[in-house]
């Protein structure tokens, strides 16, 4: 029993390296990279402070989110420093909560495994959520979200330089064009764009980037593989030996359909528990061949990686138990809602 367990493990991980990690992870890996590297922190938050027009800061903060690849843990040092250099309660929140449920690597990842329809509804309903979080936010702690609007930023820096083609170039090529060819069989033809994608995009690198930036960018993109490649590898051995344990009668009894129960428990064991970025794609799409609802299975992919318990009680220390209760209760409220609705209307 031991060792078939172990085998489980095993064999989900070579599945894994051998059909995500070249076409998916190392062109997803050097994108997150180049977010850190080519794009002004001091411009982002310039423009999320508390005075700042509300829908303006909040769809800067979803999308910018969008390109921080963090689980619910390493996110908060990002969304707590933005939040003490001035930026607002809703757009930090948002942060917290786009950053690890629908970072570019975790969409890229979902995809892969999940298909364009999950990935589709994930983004919808991630940011769906992220702006209600920030009005929500915002509006329960309107009295100290004035206080801190009479800050103002006097920085003038851009966002990014303008003309820089280079991080459309990174996602166009190196991530769009190999992973169009995602039918089964053809993962030669994959390997080979991105060969040839790859190839371009360094060579047109080294002609628009000095040679400290080029370091700073692979120095910054190794950061990632460090970081998270380990924890993935982890996660996929774990997730093979659970899919080798559960009961699909278990499953399918408290987990299928797409009630709101479902959808509830979902939405709880997703809070609860702890998930590296892009561990919960291989994770849902096991619960889901045992019997899981899509409408669930959206929820545990946003509530998953969104958040954890260690994430909740860290949130209460950094941001205060008020700020901490009303979004923990929020983000519930939202998963629920997002995996019924979803799991009814939409798949």
């Amino acid at each position: 029993m031991f060792l078939g367990l172990i085998f489980a493990g095993f064999l989900a991980i070579k599945e894994y390296i051998a059909l995500h990690v070249l076409t998916c992870l190392i062109p997803a890996f050097l994108l997150a990279g180049a977010m850190v590297s080519f794009i002004s922190k001091e411009a982002v938050v310039k423009y999320l402070g508390s005075g700042t027009n509300k829908l303006k800061s909040f769809t800067l903060a979803s999308f910018a989110s969008f390109f921080i690849a963090a689980c619910s843990c390493t996110v908060i040092p990002v969304a707590s420093g933005i939040y003490y250099q001035g930026a607002g309660i809703g757009a930090a929140f948002i942060f917290l909560w786009v950053a690890p449920a629908v970072n570019i690597l975790a969409v890229i990842y979902t995809g892969n495994i999940l298909g364009a329809e999950m990935v589709a509804s994930r983004i919808i309903a991630a940011f769906f959520m992220a702006f209600v979080v920030g009005a929500v936010m915002s509006f329960v702690f309107r009295k100290e979200e004035s206080k801190r609007a009479q800050y103002k930023s006097d920085a003038k820096a851009e966002i990014i330089a303008k003309k820089d083609i280079f991080l459309l170039l990174l996602i166009l090529i190196s991530l769009l064009a190999p992973n169009y060819f995602i039918q089964k069989g053809l993962y030669l033809h994959k390997v080979l764009v991105w060969l040839i994608a790859s190839l371009v995009m360094f060579v047109y690198a080294f002609k628009v980037k000095t040679a400290d930036e080029i370091k700073s960018w692979l120095k910054e993109s190794w950061w990632f593989v460090r970081i998270i490649f380990p924890l993935l590898l982890l996660g996929v051995f774990i997730v093979g030996i659970i899919g080798k344990l559960l009961p699909q009668e278990v499953i399918r009894t408290w987990l299928g359909g797409s009630g709101i129960r479902a959808s509830w428990l979902a939405t709880v064991l997703g809070q609860i528990m702890y998930f590296a970025t892009m561990t919960e794609a291989p994770f849902v799409d096991t619960l889901m061949k045992l019997g899981m609802g899509k409408g669930p299975a959206l929820a545990l992919l946003l509530t998953g990686p969104g958040m954890s318990l260690p994430n909740m009680l860290a949130i209460g220390k950094v941001f205060g138990i008020k700020k901490a209760a009303v979004y923990i209760l929020l983000v519930m409220v939202l998963g629920t809602f997002v995996g019924w609705f979803f799991g009814n209307f939409v798949f």
